[in-house]
Protein backbone atom coordinates (compact mmCIF):
# COMPACT_ATOMS: atom_id res chain seq x y z
CA UNK A 1 0.00 0.00 0.00
CA UNK A 2 1.25 3.57 -1.06
CA UNK A 3 2.13 5.71 1.93
CA UNK A 4 0.09 8.99 1.72
CA UNK A 5 2.48 12.22 0.19
CA UNK A 6 3.91 14.55 2.70
CA UNK A 7 3.74 18.17 2.85
CA UNK A 8 5.69 20.61 4.07
CA UNK A 9 4.87 24.31 4.03
CA UNK A 10 6.86 28.20 5.26
CA UNK A 11 5.67 31.47 4.06
CA UNK A 12 8.60 33.79 3.20
CA UNK A 13 8.70 37.25 3.39
CA UNK A 14 9.35 38.53 -0.28
CA UNK A 15 7.62 39.07 -3.36
CA UNK A 16 7.17 35.51 -5.35
CA UNK A 17 9.05 36.50 -8.02
CA UNK A 18 12.23 36.61 -5.85
CA UNK A 19 11.28 33.44 -4.31
CA UNK A 20 11.29 31.18 -7.18
CA UNK A 21 14.00 32.77 -8.32
CA UNK A 22 16.25 31.76 -4.83
CA UNK A 23 14.53 28.37 -5.33
CA UNK A 24 15.48 27.60 -8.77
CA UNK A 25 19.09 29.46 -9.92
CA UNK A 26 22.08 26.93 -8.84
CA UNK A 27 23.68 30.34 -7.50
CA UNK A 28 21.18 30.90 -4.34
CA UNK A 29 20.45 26.79 -4.45
CA UNK A 30 24.03 26.06 -2.90
CA UNK A 31 23.35 28.61 -0.26
CA UNK A 32 20.23 26.97 1.44
CA UNK A 33 20.00 23.06 0.47
CA UNK A 34 21.08 21.03 3.66
CA UNK A 35 19.32 20.23 6.29
CA UNK A 36 22.14 21.14 8.85
CA UNK A 37 25.14 23.76 9.09
CA UNK A 38 27.14 20.73 9.49
CA UNK A 39 26.72 19.87 5.87
CA UNK A 40 26.78 21.56 2.49
CA UNK A 41 25.60 22.06 -0.64
CA UNK A 42 28.68 22.14 -3.27
CA UNK A 43 27.06 22.11 -6.26
CA UNK A 44 23.97 22.37 -8.05
CA UNK A 45 22.77 22.63 -11.82
CA UNK A 46 18.82 23.10 -13.02
CA UNK A 47 17.39 22.80 -16.36
CA UNK A 48 14.37 24.22 -15.51
CA UNK A 49 11.97 23.28 -18.07
CA UNK A 50 9.76 19.92 -18.82
CA UNK A 51 12.53 17.19 -19.53
CA UNK A 52 15.27 19.07 -17.73
CA UNK A 53 17.21 17.77 -15.37
CA UNK A 54 17.94 19.21 -11.36
CA UNK A 55 21.21 17.99 -9.86
CA UNK A 56 22.25 18.52 -6.57
CA UNK A 57 25.56 17.05 -4.35
CA UNK A 58 24.83 17.51 -0.81
CA UNK A 59 27.10 16.42 1.21
CA UNK A 60 28.77 16.82 4.95
CA UNK A 61 31.18 19.30 5.56
CA UNK A 62 33.85 17.18 6.91
CA UNK A 63 33.74 14.72 3.64
CA UNK A 64 32.41 12.06 5.81
CA UNK A 65 29.34 10.96 3.62
CA UNK A 66 27.49 13.31 0.50
CA UNK A 67 25.39 11.42 -1.93
CA UNK A 68 23.64 13.92 -5.19
CA UNK A 69 20.53 14.18 -5.65
CA UNK A 70 19.02 14.17 -9.03
CA UNK A 71 15.62 15.07 -10.64
CA UNK A 72 13.55 15.57 -14.01
CA UNK A 73 10.78 17.75 -14.44
CA UNK A 74 7.56 16.40 -15.75
CA UNK A 75 5.58 19.67 -15.22
CA UNK A 76 5.93 23.31 -15.01
CA UNK A 77 4.65 26.22 -14.78
CA UNK A 78 7.06 29.24 -14.83
CA UNK A 79 6.45 31.14 -11.65
CA UNK A 80 4.09 29.20 -10.02
CA UNK A 81 4.48 25.70 -9.44
CA UNK A 82 6.25 22.38 -10.83
CA UNK A 83 6.39 18.42 -10.44
CA UNK A 84 9.24 16.54 -11.08
CA UNK A 85 10.14 13.14 -10.78
CA UNK A 86 13.54 11.33 -8.53
CA UNK A 87 13.87 7.41 -7.95
CA UNK A 88 10.46 6.99 -9.00
CA UNK A 89 9.07 9.14 -6.61
CA UNK A 90 7.35 12.59 -7.52
CA UNK A 91 7.55 16.00 -5.31
CA UNK A 92 5.70 19.17 -6.47
CA UNK A 93 6.45 22.73 -5.38
CA UNK A 94 4.14 25.51 -5.44
CA UNK A 95 4.34 28.90 -4.60
CA UNK A 96 1.53 31.53 -3.61
CA UNK A 97 1.71 35.16 -3.12
CA UNK A 98 -0.50 36.97 -0.90
CA UNK A 99 0.59 40.19 0.70
CA UNK A 100 3.81 40.77 -0.45
CA UNK A 101 4.74 37.48 1.12
CA UNK A 102 4.84 34.13 -0.57
CA UNK A 103 3.68 30.58 0.77
CA UNK A 104 6.18 27.36 -0.27
CA UNK A 105 4.28 24.09 -0.07
CA UNK A 106 6.28 20.90 -1.09
CA UNK A 107 4.29 17.62 -1.57
CA UNK A 108 6.66 14.50 -2.01
CA UNK A 109 6.40 10.64 -1.85
CA UNK A 110 8.15 9.30 0.47
CA UNK A 111 10.47 6.30 0.47
CA UNK A 112 10.56 3.48 2.69
CA UNK A 113 13.76 3.54 4.54
CA UNK A 114 13.18 6.33 6.76
CA UNK A 115 10.41 7.27 9.01
CA UNK A 116 7.44 9.65 7.85
CA UNK A 117 8.37 12.02 10.81
CA UNK A 118 12.21 11.52 9.71
CA UNK A 119 11.57 12.67 6.23
CA UNK A 120 9.06 15.11 7.11
CA UNK A 121 11.72 16.83 9.57
CA UNK A 122 15.01 16.74 7.33
CA UNK A 123 12.56 18.40 3.95
CA UNK A 124 11.08 21.16 6.73
CA UNK A 125 14.81 21.79 7.98
CA UNK A 126 15.88 22.21 4.28
CA UNK A 127 13.10 24.77 3.37
CA UNK A 128 13.38 26.23 6.71
CA UNK A 129 17.13 26.96 5.35
CA UNK A 130 15.85 28.21 2.00
CA UNK A 131 13.34 30.72 3.77
CA UNK A 132 16.55 31.91 6.26
CA UNK A 133 18.46 32.16 3.19
CA UNK A 134 16.05 34.12 0.97
CA UNK A 135 14.72 36.86 4.25
CA UNK A 136 18.49 37.96 4.64
CA UNK A 137 19.95 38.21 1.08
Amino acid sequence: MAQARITIQTTVSAEKQKVWDYYTLPKHITQWNFADPSWHCPTASNDLKIGGKYAARMEAKDGSFGFDFEAVYIELNQGENFTYEFGGRLATVEFIESNGQTEVIVSFDPETENSIELQRNGWQAILDNFKNYTENN
